[in-house]
C-alpha cells in the first residue's frame, strides 16, 4: 500500500502528454440552452459545494457534432459518497466502476469521480480485462483513461468552455477516430471498446485510424469474456444508434459479428431471413432518426424469427403438435441466445407475444379477428407482419386486410370477415341431467363469445 501511494504521488507530478486546450463557445458551438437542464443543475450543485464538475464524453461530442445527446454523464473530483451526500435523489451503483445515479425530475444523470491511471496493482483477469477500478485521480488522469479522443472532452456549463486534452475536437472535425494510448492494451482492458469503435465510426461517419482498426479482427475473441449484461447493453446502443445497418456492415467487415448474436450468421445466410432482418434494421434506423419510439423486444424478435421458424418446422416434422412445437422452439432459441446476451424476462415475454400472434393473423373469420385486435401487442405484431409481407414471407394482402380491419367500424368489420373454411362444427351433446326440457334446450346453445383479456 505504501509503494502504491508513493507511485500515485510521484506520478501526478509528471507532465501531461498533451497540454489541455481550452476551447470557447465561438469554436465549439455549444449553446447553454442545448444542455439538459438537469445536467446544468447537477454541475452547478457540485461546483457550489467546492468541487469541479463537467459534462463529459459522448454528450459533449454529440453537441459539437450537432447531434442531440441521448444521455448525459458528469465527471467530478467529488467521491461517490460526497456526491451522494449532495443529492437527496441519488444512489451509488456498480462494483467494477462505482458511479452515482442522480435523479433530476424525470432525468437520470450518471456522475463519476475522476479516475487515476492503471498500474500493476489494478485488478485484471487473465486476458487483461479490468475487473475493479475505484482509485480516484485528477482531471488529466481521467482524460487519459478515456477510450477515444472524441470522448475525452469536458464541458463546463458555467463558463461555457470545453477542455480538450487529446485533440478530440480536431479529430471530430477531421472525421477521424483515434484511440488514447495503445489500442491493443485498451482493447484488452475492455473488449467492449471494439464495439464502441464500430458504433462511433458509423454514427459520426468517422474513419478509423489504422492503429484502431487493425487489431480488431485478431482480438475479436476477447468479446467472449465480456459479461452478458454489459454486452446486451452495448448491443442495444449499437442497434438503436440510428445507424444499425451501417454498424452491421462494419461488424461483419471487422469480424465482430461472431459471438455477439450467436445465431446472426444463420439468419443472414437465409435468403428471406437476410432481407427480413435488413428491412427491420432499416425501419429501426428511420424511427430513431425521426425521433419515434423504438422497442428492443420488437427488434430482437425480428433478428431471431427465422431461427424460430426453422426450429418450429423441424419439430412439426418430428411429430410434435403445432402449438407445443412453437412454444418449445421459442424457448430453445431464447435460451441459446440468453447464453450470450442477457435478454431480460420482460423483453423475452414481449418477444414471445409478438411471435405467438403471427399464426393468428391467418384466421379472418368468426370472432377471432375481433379478439385479436384487442390484444395488447396487436400493433407490434401487425408491424412484424408488415415486415414479413415486405420481405415476401407473408402475403401483402394479409397485412393490408388487417390494417383495414383495425381501422374499420363494427359494421365494416363484419363485412370484411372471410368465410370460415373449417369443417362443420360438431353439435354439442345435451346434458343428460337437465331438470326439464327447457333447461336441456338452453344447455345445447353454445355460449356467446367473449373478448380475451
Amino acid at each position: 500500500m505504501i509503494r502504491k501511494l508513493l507511485r500515485r504521488v510521484f506520478k501526478r507530478g509528471e507532465p501531461t502528454p498533451h497540454p489541455v486546450e481550452t476551447i470557447g463557445p465561438d469554436q465549439h458551438g455549444i449553446r447553454p440552452e442545448q444542455v439538459l437542464p438537469g445536467a446544468r443543475r447537477t454541475c452547478e450543485t457540485l461546483q457550489q459545494a467546492g468541487f469541479k464538475a463537467y459534462v463529459v464524453g459522448g454528450a459533449v461530442r454529440d453537441l459539437i457534432a450537432g447531434i442531440t445527446p441521448k444521455d448525459y454523464d458528469i465527471a467530478t473530483d467529488a467521491t461517490p459518497d460526497q456526491v451522494r451526500g449532495l443529492f437527496r435523489r441519488s444512489r451509488i451503483i456498480g462494483r467494477r466502476f462505482q458511479i452515482v445515479h442522480v435523479m433530476q425530475g424525470a432525468e437520470t444523470l450518471e456522475v463519476s469521480t475522476f479516475r487515476a491511471a492503471h498500474d500493476e496493482d489494478t485488478l485484471k483477469d487473465e486476458h487483461g480485462r479490468v475487473l475493479r477500478d475505484n482509485v480516484w485521480g485528477n482531471m488529466e488522469e481521467d482524460a487519459a483513461r478515456r477510450d477515444f479522443t472524441v470522448n475525452a472532452l469536458y464541458y463546463d456549463p458555467a463558463r461555457g468552455q470545453v477542455f480538450d486534452y487529446h485533440h478530440g475536437v480536431r479529430d471530430l472535425q477531421r472525421k477521424t477516430l483515434r484511440m488514447i494510448g495503445d489500442p491493443r492494451a485498451r482493447y484488452r482492458e475492455d473488449p467492449v471498446r471494439m464495439l464502441r469503435a464500430v458504433r462511433l465510426s458509423a454514427k459520426l461517419d468517422l474513419r478509423m485510424d489504422p492503429t484502431v482498426q487493425a487489431p480488431i479482427r485478431e482480438m475479436a475473441e476477447l468479446i467472449e469474456n465480456v459479461p452478458a449484461a454489459r454486452l446486451f447493453d452495448e448491443m442495444l446502443k449499437l442497434l438503436f444508434s440510428g445507424h444499425a445497418v451501417e454498424c452491421l456492415r462494419r461488424l461483419r467487415a471487422d469480424g465482430l459479428h461472431h459471438g455477439l448474436l450467436p445465431l446472426l450468421d444463420v439468419i443472414l445466410e437465409q435468403p428471406l431471413g437476410e432481407r427480413f432482418v435488413m428491412l427491420a434494421l432499416t425501419d429501426t434506423d428511420r424511427r430513431v432518426q425521426e425521433g419515434k419510439r423504438t422497442s428492443p423486444s420488437f427488434l430482437f424478435a425480428t433478428l431471431l424469427w427465422h431461427e424460430v421458424l426453422a426450429n418450429w418446422e423441424t419439430r412439426k416434422k418430428n411429430g410434435q403438435l403445432p402449438v407445443p412445437a412453437m412454444h418449445a422452439a421459442m424457448d430453445e432459441v431464447l435460451d441459446t441466445q440468453g447464453e450470450k446476451l442477457a435478454i431480460t424476462r420482460r423483453i423475452a415475454g414481449d418477444i414471445k407475444d409478438i411471435w405467438l400472434l403471427q399464426p393468428r393473423f391467418e384466421k379472418r373469420g368468426g370472432r377471432a379477428p375481433f379478439r385479436l385486435v384487442e390484444q395488447a401487442r396487436f400493433r407490434a405484431a401487425w408491424d412484424f407482419l408488415r415486415l414479413r409481407a415486405e420481405s415476401g414471407e407473408a402475403p401483402q394482402e394479409l397485412a393490408d386486410w388487417w390494417a383495414q380491419f383495425e381501422q374499420a367500424g363494427n359494421a365494416e368489420r363484419e363485412a370484411l370477415l372471410k368465410p370460415e373454411t373449417a369443417g362443420p362444427k360438431k353439435r354439442r351433446r345435451r346434458r343428460s341431467n337437465a331438470k326439464n326440457p327447457a333447461d336441456a334446450a338452453e344447455s345445447a346453445v353454445p355460449p356467446a363469445p367473449t373478448s380475451e383479456p
